[in-house]
């Protein structure tokens, strides 16, 4: 069963990692507080200079990413390559690439070996509530989560949560499980009516009918699948987003230590301001986003241009919404605030908002800046 009339290999691209990565959070109940704050190597925290928000003066800035440099970090691409991190004030920045054996986003906070990362509410959540990590997300750049079960036209498609029955659905370990059990709770879907299988990130084992659906991105899988042939007949891929389906949790968040936002106040607004340059400018220019992932930041990587500008053009649906469009990008209505806390106690966190989210800063960025909302 051909893949494509000419095969390739997958790439890294299809290596998808889970926001809620097992390993992140077993670094954290393994090592504990103490010993993540006491780590070694570089302190990002104290390279932080002057807060005054000035022109200058503010020293390094350190961002941890949660995956590897793929077309998903475009904004921080365009904030780099223009110069808007050394116009708000910063001397270099530091993009640390994640992976799927990369410590989490919250422990390099915690360690204090990044100023910002790049996680999830289902990550940063459960962090806050069983290790006590003293976190707060102050942005979202995607209001909705990426992931989705994808299926085949040409096989069993899943296009509802009626079409799972009878069904042998892909999931990933080591993460994946639990928001896929969130999701059949939001939706009271009785697991016993479909047959879970255990895989790995490779969609391939849709195409070989293994299983009827895999759990993907949105922006990721379907597109890779989209560009393959089986039986001789383009692949025409079916989705079933999980956002749209009662687990509307945000994803691709700013998690950063409660002190930080208490001492270095004009530092993460800085930060934000030039992360919203970045992301208007990836927004209105797929191809220049994938151009800056293919080319430059994620070359390492031989990633395919083509697919990166679908994922990137994919992608923008996840950033812009009616409200950002109307508040500006990574704010998030106290709506979509209360969705996220109902879906994360779905999950089996329990939080409150405050105790997770504070957009403060994110406000005052606008108040000072309103020609950053560009509708």
């Amino acid at each position: 069963m051909n893949l494509s009339p000419r095969p390739r290999p997958l790439g890294p691209a299809l290596q998808r990692r889970t926001l809620l990565r097992g390993a992140g959070l077993g670094l954290l109940g393994a090592a504990g507080l103490g010993t993540l704050a006491a780590c070694g190597g570089q302190d990002a925290q104290s390279s932080t200079g002057s807060s005054s928000g000035g022109s200058s003066g503010l020293g390094d800035l350190t961002v941890q990413l949660s995956w590897i440099k793929n077309i998903e970090f475009a904004g921080e691409y365009f904030a780099d390559s223009k110069g808007y991190y050394k116009e708000a004030g910063f001397s270099k920045v530091n993009l640390l690439a994640g992976g799927s054996a990369g410590t989490a986003a919250e422990a390099m906070v915690l360690s204090r070996k990044a100023h910002v990362g790049l996680s999830s509410p289902t990550l940063t959540g459960p962090a806050i509530v069983n290790e006590q990590a003293p976190l707060k997300i102050i942005g979202a750049t995607f209001q909705k989560n990426p992931f989705c079960l994808v299926s085949m036209e040409q096989g069993k498609p899943v296009r509802t949560i009626a079409d799972l029955a009878g069904k042998k659905i892909g999931i990933q370990t080591g993460g994946n499980e639990t928001i896929f059990d969130g999701f059949c709770k939001a939706n009271g879907i009785d697991t016993s009516s479909f047959e879970i299988v255990p895989v790995q990130y490779d969609p391939s084992v849709v195409v070989s009918k293994e299983v009827d659906a895999f759990m993907a991105y949105l922006t990721n899988e379907p597109i890779l699948l989209a560009a393959r042939q089986v039986d001789g007949q383009p692949i025409v891929p079916v989705t079933l987003g999980f956002a749209d389906n009662g687990l509307p949790v945000v994803a691709e968040t700013f998690t950063v230590l409660q002190s930080t936002i208490d001492d270095k106040k004009d530092f993460l607004k800085a930060f934000l301001k030039a992360e919203i340059r970045g992301w208007n400018d990836a927004v209105k220019d797929p191809a220049g986003s994938a151009a800056l992932a293919v080319n430059t930041y994620g070359k390492d990587q031989k990633l395919n241009l083509e697919e990166q500008t679908k994922e990137a053009e994919a992608q923008n649906t996840l950033v812009v919404s009616d409200d950002t469009k109307k508040n500006g990008l990574f704010t998030m209505t106290d709506e979509l605030i209360e969705e996220n806390i109902k879906a994360l106690s779905q999950m089996g966190t329990t939080i409150k908002a405050d105790d997770l989210f504070d957009l403060s800063l994110l406000k005052e960025v606008y108040e000072e800046n309103p020609d950053l909302i560009t509708g």
